[in-house]
């Protein structure tokens, strides 16, 4: 899991996110993000009285619609709560591809049932800004219901009761027949856990006052600890009946305390008994009572606390069902959500996907991917080839399978030639290579010359003689070498550069004779061979490249010649014979 916690660099404005920001929040806390959540999609009166309780500055910023919104000042930058989200997201991203190993450009978004429109906007928006497509937003109790309802066939009707860190909400769902139906829904987006460490805290401060003063301030890094501290607090809590704790007061002054379980839950009874006042008003929409639900399942980490669990028993009067993990059973609904969407039946296993990228090898041994590992079949894509010899009338085409970027890398599926292609200068072939996997995972590989028509093709079993073990060596190898393989690739395409463009070069000159300027000829002709060695004895790509830039730039007074001597050469032949 990763923490919604983000920290944020003021200088450079690099975000860093989940437990490393939340471990330095104490360093950093005027520039470490908690509780953004409930910013989300909200006006800055609407949230005016709770960031008071915060260390990092909350600001008054206009939306492009003109109304003014709740944002986080860092240094001199400004971040709107979705840009804040986006930092999270991206890491989640970041994570599953890593996982993964395959690009995710689709997900899907779960948030308190109470959110309202502006607040899943601003989910949509926090979405894109990490380069993800939303493809659909659900509500965390359906989806906490739809993990729920996983392994069971029977009807059912239950009562999700979500109460995590920043919101609450409680969402009575039906089951019946593979069909989740909410009946009602009720909660609300500023009730949380933090609210709870917010007791804690606002009790600490006002004993250290009556020790060392009304008027002591705590600046932004004690706030941060006494956050951390209360949070500690409140876990001992639902396993020990009284904890001891020591407060650093700062100047040298301490201040010991103790908390008992008691004293915590008279604490937080008011905040339990709004949780508690809700779900009788979404009993009352769904026109049920406590009795007529079949199971409370329990949602968000603060339904661990023991006090909670014992005040929702005695309101449903019945023991809440805990065989999920509440930080994990929403994201588990979301997969099933996504399976849903992905048109996967769960109790199929999914065997019709693309294991491993396919393509074909290019000139020096790169590779050329056409379709992507993991694609749906069927499916099919195209590519433009053509030739660097001139003259050339067959090109072999080598069809390989795997992650990494080089040939001799990955797993050679089968190879075919395609024969009588028009002798024609290099470059002017236009090969077209079209890859197709049908409904049976076969794979049909084809090769058409454009100008001419030739073509030729051939079929392989993408996935034969794999393992799945064997395809996750190579998925691991694939990221293990990805930068060095890239870079590889890079030398290899830019080398190939420099020997077409020289090759047609020499050729220019060779037309232009004796018209060419010498001075010009030289230079040119010193300059191909300078770059020429380069690109035999170096492996920097990038200074390779420039280097044929560079050739490129001088060798445009050559080109213009011989735009003007064909020019000359076609008015000559042009001209009408006298009267």
């Amino acid at each position: 899991m990763v923490p919604s916690v983000v920290a944020i660099d003021p200088a450079t404005g690099r975000a860093d996110v989940g437990v490393s920001a939340r471990l330095h929040a104490i360093e950093r806390p005027e520039v470490t993000i908690y509780s953004i959540k409930r910013l989300m999609g909200r006006g800055y009166e609407d949230v005016h009285d709770e960031v008071q309780r915060l260390p990092y500055r909350v600001v008054r910023r206009a939306s492009s619609e003109g109304r003014d919104i709740a944002a986080v000042q860092i240094g001199e930058t400004t971040y709107t709560p979705p840009e804040i989200s986006g930092f999270v997201l991206r890491e989640l991203k970041q994570r599953a591809e890593a996982h993964f190993q395959r690009p995710i450009r689709k997900v899907i978004i779960t948030v308190p049932a109470y959110f309202d429109d502006a607040q899943r906007q601003a989910t949509r928006d926090a979405g894109k800004i990490a380069g993800l497509e939303v493809v659909r937003i659900i509500n965390e109790p359906t989806a906490a219901a739809l993990a729920y309802g996983l392994d069971r066939n029977e009807d059912a009707t239950i009562a999700v009761y979500d109460l995590g860190g920043g919101t609450f909400d409680v969402s009575i769902l039906r089951l019946s027949d593979g069909t989740f139906e909410v009946l009602s829904t009720h909660g609300d987006t500023h009730l949380g856990g933090d609210d709870f460490d917010w007791e804690i805290m606002h009790l600490v401060q006002q004993e250290v006052r009556k020790r060392y003063g009304e008027n002591l301030q705590f600046p932004p890094s004690t706030v941060q600890g006494l956050r951390n501290l209360a949070e500690a607090v409140k876990i001992r809590l639902s396993s020990e009946e009284q904890v001891a704790f020591e407060i650093d007061a700062g100047e040298g002054r301490s201040f010991q305390m103790q908390l008992s379980r008691a004293q915590w839950e008279k604490m937080i009874e008011p905040y339990v008994q709004r949780t508690l006042e809700s779900c009788t008003q979404a009993l009352r929409d769904a026109h049920l009572e406590p009795g007529q639900i079949d199971q409370v399942v329990l949602v968000g980490g603060s339904t661990r606390i023991p006090y909670v669990r014992r005040r929702l028993q005695e309101h449903f009067d019945k023991e809440p069902y805990s065989a999920l993990n509440p930080d994990e059973v929403v994201a588990m609904g979301a997969a099933v959500q996504a399976s849903v969407l992905a048109g996967i039946k769960r109790e199929i296993l999914l065997l019709d996907v693309v294991p491993l990228s396919l393509g074909i090898e290019t000139l020096g041994g790169a590779v050329a991917k056409l379709i992507l590992r993991n694609t749906r079949v069927p499916c099919q894509a195209t590519e433009m080839f053509t030739t660097f010899i001139d003259g050339q009338t067959s090109i072999k085409l080598t069809v390989l399978q795997g992650e990494r970027e080089l040939a001799k890398d990955c797993r050679r599926l089968g190879e075919f030639e395609l024969r009588g292609i028009p002798p024609m200068p290099a470059g002017m072939p236009k090969v077209q290579v079209a890859f197709l996997i049908d409904q049976n995972g076969i794979l049909h590989v084809s090769a058409k010359e454009q100008r001419s028509g030739k073509e030729a093709a051939i079929q392989v079993i993408p996935a034969h003689g794999l393992t799945r073990d064997e395809v996750r060596q190579m998925e691991m190898d694939a990221y293990a070498h990805a930068r060095e393989d890239l870079m590889v690739h890079r030398l290899i395409d830019v080398r190939n550069q420099v020997v077409f463009d020289t090759t047609k070069t020499e050729q220019a000159l060779a037309k232009a004779g004796p018209t060419l300027d010498p001075a010009l000829r030289q230079r040119i002709t010193e300059s191909m061979v300078n770059l020429r060695r380069l690109a035999e004895t170096s492996s920097d790509a990038e200074a390779i490249y420039q280097a044929l830039q560079d050739f490129d730039r001088l060798s445009i007074p050559l080109a213009e010649h011989a735009i003007a001597q064909a020019l000359k050469e076609a008015q000559q032949g042009s001209g009408s014979p006298g009267a």
